[in-house]
């Protein structure tokens, strides 16, 4: 496996975890998550409004999940733009798969 590949794949794990609380109960999770790496830099802002939200739904379960959450955001910040394009393409390739499935 390539060195971009096993990244992007590594930060896709990451947030398959954190997807189970953060988006749940949304209408299209692809699209809040896109929504966060769309730029260049991880949208904290955006992360921040979806979490404040799992916290109001279930407060245990979300403290975890902010610490890992920033985490993600620094791991993707540091990653080349090339990367980068490739976890947005990944990510997209997912939701078609997912909107063809079901």
């Amino acid at each position: 496996m390539s060195s971009t590949l096993a990244q992007v794949h590594q930060l896709a794990q990451e947030c398959r975890a954190l997807a189970l609380g953060l988006f749940q109960g949304l209408n299209d999770p692809h699209a809040e998550l896109l929504a966060m790496v769309w730029g260049p830099r991880f949208d904290r802002e955006h992360a921040l409004g979806l979490w404040a939200g799992f916290s109001r739904r279930d407060p245990v379960q979300a403290l975890p999940v902010l610490p890992a959450m920033l985490a993600l955001a620094d791991r993707f910040d540091g990653l080349s733009a090339p990367v980068q394009h490739r976890l947005r393409r990944f990510i997209l390739k997912h939701q078609s798969l997912q909107v063809t499935t079901v």
